[in-house]
């Protein structure tokens, strides 16, 4: 069964705003779980949508949509959900089998990872998000008697406040390699607490550690404000990501953690569409043009 209990079922917390973002993923993997060519599957992924009255009418199937693959929002936008989950997947788990035993997954939102990735043995997942999210995500796979493939420790906590405390309070050991996610996050983050975000992780990852995270490269994100991908997602569901997405000037993460020692790699999307042969890929007044997925190694000093 699930772990910990939480006080609400956090349904509010998930039908407006950001988190409401969760919910728009959850479909996604639902559909793609769906597919006959998947490249991820999330059977948990469906009851999150089916369980919230905010989503009612949206597909967990790409047949329920009328026109599709050629659909921009549960088309292409799934597709690419898809395709980041299938991706990030992988690296977590050559992560834990290269040596890593503890998983942060930094605004953790639904994602069931805990649940349906055959984890190695002796492995912790920790989940940050805020307390209404994971009651929900509880309340979900609880009524599902989901049972957890590694030990799995919820933190309710906003990443606005002290994640870090709360996480080594909760059990995180510093001293062990860990792997770090921050999975569609740091769009919606604040320069600065992004920026604390990545010297945080710096500072309680010992060697052996990883970390994957997706950024945005646009200096103005309003000039894709027309791009089929915003404004199927505003008109279609009511979700206008433009409106949550903070504007600051972001902070190049990936160079910062190139001078603190990391090993770095950045891609586009589209490098792995073409890697796995399905996928999005680019087109004109492309929202996901400045997509990038970062993937972080701290190295073992020579000798050890």
């Amino acid at each position: 069964m699930v772990g910990t209990a939480h006080r609400n079922t956090g349904v509010e917390d998930v039908e407006g705003g950001v988190g409401l973002t969760a919910l728009l993923v959850a479909a996604a993997r639902a559909i793609e779980t769906h597919r006959h060519d998947s490249l991820a599957r999330d059977v948990y992924a469906e009851h999150f949508v089916l369980a919230t009255p905010a989503c009612a009418g949206w597909p967990v199937r790409v047949q329920q949509v009328p026109d599709g693959d050629a659909n921009p929002l549960w088309g292409r936008f799934a597709r690419y959900f898809g395709l980041r989950t299938r991706v990030l997947d992988d690296f977590l788990l050559r992560s834990m089998h290269a040596g890593a035993r503890q998983v942060v997954l930094l605004g953790a939102g639904l994602d069931s990872r805990a649940f349906r990735l055959d984890w190695p043995p002796g492995c912790v997942i920790f989940e940050i998000d805020r307390e209404g999210v994971l009651a929900f995500k509880h309340k979900v796979l609880g009524g599902l008697s989901a049972t957890p493939k590694a030990a799995r420790v919820p933190i309710p906590i906003d990443l606005r406040a002290d994640w870090v405390g709360a996480l080594t309070d909760a059990g995180f050991d510093t001293a062990a390699p860990s792997v770090w996610l921050a999975e569609g996050l740091l769009f919606y983050l604040p320069n600065a607490a992004e920026t604390y975000l990545i010297d945080a992780v710096d500072r309680l990852s010992t060697e052996g550690s990883a970390l994957a995270f997706e950024v945005k490269l646009e200096k103005d994100l309003l000039a894709y404000r027309d791009s089929p991908l915003y404004t199927s997602t505003k008109h279609q569901i009511g979700i206008d990501l433009l409106t949550l997405f903070d504007r600051e000037p972001r902070p190049d993460s990936a160079g910062n953690l190139a001078a603190k020692g990391w090993s770095t790699s950045v891609h586009t999307p589209f490098d792995f569409t073409r890697r796995h042969g399905r996928g999005p890929l680019p087109e004109q007044n492309d929202a996901l043009a400045g997509n990038r997925w970062v993937f972080a190694n701290k190295p073992c000093a020579a000798g050890t």
